[in-house]
């Protein structure tokens, strides 16, 4: 895993409030990312779907509970 200072930061939880699905925003902050990088996801739950699905396209992840609740998920690609 990149060290955390290196990942892009992404709070989705004012878009999921909002009614909003938060996928556009999650892969355009994925798109183009180098393998030195990653994203960091903030979510008002554990987003287990979507990390099957970025892990099934390469990306791993890793996810700890938020301190004012939901989650942070760590998603990277491991370079070739």
């Amino acid at each position: 895993m990149p060290p955390v200072a290196r990942f892009k930061r992404l709070d989705v939880r004012p878009l999921i409030a909002r009614g909003e699905h938060p996928m556009t925003h999650i892969r355009a902050a994925l798109e183009g990312l180098p393998p030195d990088q990653g994203l960091m996801l903030m979510a008002p739950f554990l987003p287990a779907p979507l990390i099957e699905m970025l892990g099934s396209e390469g990306y791993q992840s890793r996810c700890e509970p938020g301190r004012q609740g939901g989650w942070l998920v760590y998603f990277w690609r491991i370079a070739d």
